[in-house]
Formats: structure tokens, C-alpha cells, sequence
């Protein structure tokens, strides 16, 4: 399915509802430093309505189609073969792309790939159990070819999060006039059929082996009570 599903729908009525939550959401979602290295993987194009490019003059924009706000840096690329250093990048947010990527899990491998340890990867899709997002693909049928094929569940995410090593903290639901969140162990599978969008905050862990070395196996040296201090008790018979 082409990413113009995505513009046609924020120019609907409940898209520009959805717009305006998940604009705010994305201005309080991002924590890190304006110092710090943040990468938007697939332009938006209202970019300055979440966040101040030059204030955060590391905050980069990478789109296959060179999608994007101007005042950003951005890079021309695909996402399943990002042209980054592993280990570089401090956040990376994935606004609606995933559900519109064909190499989706070797994005989410390059994403863990170059993000570092402890980083923060914040993902945006729409809700597949969605009745407007379905009424809207079905009037916008010329835009794919199947339904179950590009709309992404929030438990195929976690799992796929899980499989990579990164530990959930934060999964929302986008409603029409507020964000519900769940944190930690309150988060669940389950998705409610009238949110129209979710997403999910999840953190870097990099486990390092502590490699164990072979114990020696000896045997308890048994001493005498009577024996602790053979002087003394010498002394006593004298």
C-alpha cells in the first residue's frame, strides 16, 4: 500500500483530529537533549509542529522520497538499509511507516542495529481493528491490494520488540479527543476497536555474558573444636 493513504487520511475530518494528538504526543514523547542524535525515519512534512529543528540540530529526517520540513536535516534512503554508523543514534521515531514498508522487519533490524544501548525508539501505527481506518481503505482501495498484508497489530510490534531485545516502557492509544497510556507491566495485547491509532516507546537493553568460570570442587576441611589453638590447650594440661 502506497504512503499516500496516510495524507489522504489526515485531510479527513478524524485525520486531522489524529494530527493534532499525535503532534502533541511527539512534543512530549521526545526527552532527549537537543545535543543528542534523533532520527525520523519517513517525512511527515509538519515536522516544525512537534518540533524545533533549530533548536535540535541534530534531528534528521530520513525518507526514500525525501518527504520532510525543510528546516530539518534529511537524508534520501530507504529504510531497511539505513546509511548510518551502528550504534549512533540516541532516539528514532517511526511515524506510520512500518505498516507501508515491504522489508518491515529488516527496518526494525536496522533500527535496532543502529541505535545505541540504552536508546529510545518511539513507533506510530494505525489500529487494524480501526472501523474508520477500514472504511477509509476501502474508499481508498486504488491505494492497495490487501488489508492484511500491510496494517500492523500492537502485539506483532511487541513481539517483534521482544525478539530484538527492547524493553517496552510506554504503549498509547490515540482516541478522537485524548491518548490513553499504559506503562510497564499494565501494558496489554489487546487493542480497543474505537482508538484509530497506537504507539509504542521501548528502550535499547544490550545484555552482556558474564562468563562463568569452573568452580574447583574441594573438599570442607573439617576441624576439631578442641583443635582451634593447640597452644593454649597444651597449656591447660601442663
Amino acid at each position: 500500500m502506497k504512503r499516500n493513504f496516510l495524507f489522504n487520511w489526515y485531510q479527513t475530518p478524524r485525520g486531522k483530529l489524529l494530527k493534532a494528538l499525535e503532534a502533541d504526543y511527539l512534543k512530549r514523547a521526545i526527552t532527549v537533549s537537543c545535543q543528542q542524535t534523533v532520527l525520523q525515519i519517513g517525512g511527515l512534512g509538519w515536522e516544525d509542529e512537534f518540533i524545533d529543528c533549530t533548536l535540535y540540530k541534530y534531528y534528521t529526517i530520513l525518507d526514500a522520497k525525501n518527504l520532510g520540513c525543510p528546516t530539518a536535516r534529511q537524508i534520501q534512503a530507504k529504510a531497511f538499509s539505513l546509511p548510518l554508523k551502528s550504534d549512533s543514534v540516541d532516539m528514532i521515531i517511526v511515524p506510520h511507516l512500518l505498516e507501508f514498508d515491504s522489508y518491515r522487519f529488516q527496518t526494525m533490524r536496522e533500527i535496532e542495529r543502529v541505535l545505541k544501548p540504552e536508546g529510545i525508539v518511539l513507533i506510530m501505527n494505525f489500529n487494524p481493528w480501526s472501523i474508520w481506518i477500514r472504511y477509509q481503505f476501502l474508499w481508498e482501495r486504488k491505494w492497495s491490494d490487501s488489508w492484511r498484508g500491510h496494517f500492523i497489530g500492537r502485539s506483532r510490534v511487541l513481539d517483534w520488540l521482544k525478539l530484538l531485545n527492547f524493553e517496552v516502557t510506554v504503549s498509547s492509544e490515540f482516541y478522537l479527543d485524548n491518548v490513553k497510556s499504559m506503562h510497564g507491566k499494565f501494558i496489554t495485547n489487546s487493542s480497543a476497536l474505537s482508538s484509530t491509532a497506537y504507539a509504542i516507546k521501548a528502550i535499547k537493553r544490550r545484555y552482556n555474558l558474564i562468563p562463568l568460570t569452573p568452580v574447583k570442587n574441594e573438599s570442607p576441611l573439617l576441624v576439631l573444636a578442641n583443635s582451634i589453638n593447640p597452644t593454649v590447650q597444651k597449656n591447660k594440661h601442663d
